[in-house]
């Protein structure tokens, strides 16, 4: 999958300190979806590598991690 990402709206938590080691979220919108609509995919990042590798992961894969990570079932220790 080649996504086009240099429009991107990358964010980072409200949480993240100021220091910058930090992942960054961007919605990828459907290239067909009217503004507006849910995203489509969910494009992740390395704040202190933006240049490197991203991960991407369906609007459910996304809620299904951010889930697992709340209720403890994953541990990211």
């Amino acid at each position: 999958m080649d996504l086009d990402l240099s429009r991107a709206a990358w964010r980072t938590s409200t949480y993240s300190g100021a220091n910058g080691s930090c992942v960054e979220v961007a919605p990828v919108p459907a290239s067909s979806a009217p503004d507006g609509a849910p995203p489509a995919r969910i494009a992740v990042r390395d704040s202190k590598d933006r240049s490197g590798p991203v991960l991407v992961f369906t609007a459910r894969q996304w809620r299904d991690l951010a889930a697992g990570i709340k209720s403890g079932d994953l541990l990211l220790s």
